[in-house]
């Protein structure tokens, strides 16, 4: 099974950005996906940001997410 986990981005360089995963910075690729902006909302896989999604399904998937890890503690 795979995991895309929501990230938004924050800055970009070239093919790279600097983006936010569950508040935590790092570097990503977003050569896959179309016009990448800052503050764009995207899903991340393996270092790659695979498809763009609103800000709508970027808050849903964090929650989802969040009450996942706070069920496992």
């Amino acid at each position: 099974m795979c995991l895309a986990i929501p990230t938004k981005i924050i800055s970009i360089q070239g093919n790279y950005a600097y983006a936010k995963t569950m508040g935590v910075g790092q570097k990503i690729n977003i050569q896959l996906i179309e016009n990448p902006m800052p503050g764009d909302f995207v899903l991340l896989h393996a270092g790659f940001a695979i498809e763009k999604i609103n800000q709508e399904e970027y808050n849903f998937l964090n929650l989802t997410l969040n009450e996942m890890i706070k069920d496992d503690e």
